[in-house]
């Protein structure tokens, strides 16, 4: 188990965003929701490369911070998005990028029974120094 993906401890990464304008590269945040049932699936980044390339694609194309490089959301899991739309905020500093899920698992995380989470949005935070609860969606979420 990893105990940040999976765990109950809250350690939010409020220095993500400093880490990557350190490193001089220029990327908004993205918002992914699934445009159908208007569930926020993810949140990930997009450099203009990122951008251009989901719009010629129409298929949700990242930059990946970890990896340091473009990725293809669902090149190799098969859990494409299909671009319904994106939009942009008011300052035009972040994206929503509305998406259609091709199957049912978006999360990298897995449930108790072992299937792919359809977002990664799965924990809540009732307050300040409690644990996080599961929230229960069912089989495959």
């Amino acid at each position: 188990m990893n105990a940040l993906e999976e765990g109950r401890a809250l350690e939010l990464d409020f220095g993500k965003l400093a880490s990557i304008s350190q490193g001089g590269l220029l990327v908004l945040p993205v918002a992914l929701q699934n445009a159908d049932t208007g569930e926020v699936l993810f949140i990930g980044y997009a450099n203009q490369q990122a951008l251009s390339e989901t719009l010629s694609t129409r298929q949700a194309v990242l930059w990946s911070t970890s990896r340091n490089e473009l990725w293809h959301k669902g090149a190799h899991s098969g859990d494409l998005l299909d671009l319904v739309e994106v939009r942009v905020n008011c300052e035009q500093n972040s994206l929503v990028y509305r998406v259609r899920p091709r199957q049912g698992g978006v999360c990298h995380t897995l449930d108790a029974e072992g299937n792919a989470r359809t977002g990664c949005y799965y924990r809540s935070l009732e307050g300040d120094g409690a644990p996080l609860s599961e929230l229960d969606f069912g089989a495959g979420r």
